[in-house]
């Protein structure tokens, strides 16, 4: 996978728009970080993963999924995009959107 998949994954859903986030490219839901992808350009930083998922995510996949000591005590996992597949970005992306996303908007994509 690359970032632009990712974009077209999420742009696809209501009030999902393009930014930047520590200056490298980002999503955002209503002003709020969906994912961003890091300096390096394959590395996607996913919010909304508690640590004991992150842990289970790490063991199951480690050469997609991985955390610095930087992230260590938020609920983050970040994804070596190079290595990913949709199969697994997607629920992660679509559940942060959905915590993100406004009553309204959760209303829109649930009756399409």
């Amino acid at each position: 996978m690359t970032f632009d998949d990712v974009r077209a994954i999420a742009l696809r859903w209501p009030e999902v728009e393009d930014g930047t986030s520590y200056g490298t490219p980002a999503l955002k839901v209503r002003k709020k970080m969906l994912v961003r992808l890091k300096e390096d350009g394959d590395t996607l930083v996913m919010p909304g993963v508690p640590q004991d998922e992150r842990a289970m995510l790490i063991e199951s996949q480690p050469k997609v999924f991985y955390f610095t000591d930087h992230y260590r005590d938020y609920p983050m996992v970040l994804i070596r995009l190079s290595k990913a597949k949709r199969a697994t970005v997607e629920p992660l992306l679509l559940r942060q959107w959905r915590a993100l996303a406004s009553k309204k908007a959760l209303t829109a994509f649930e009756t399409r």
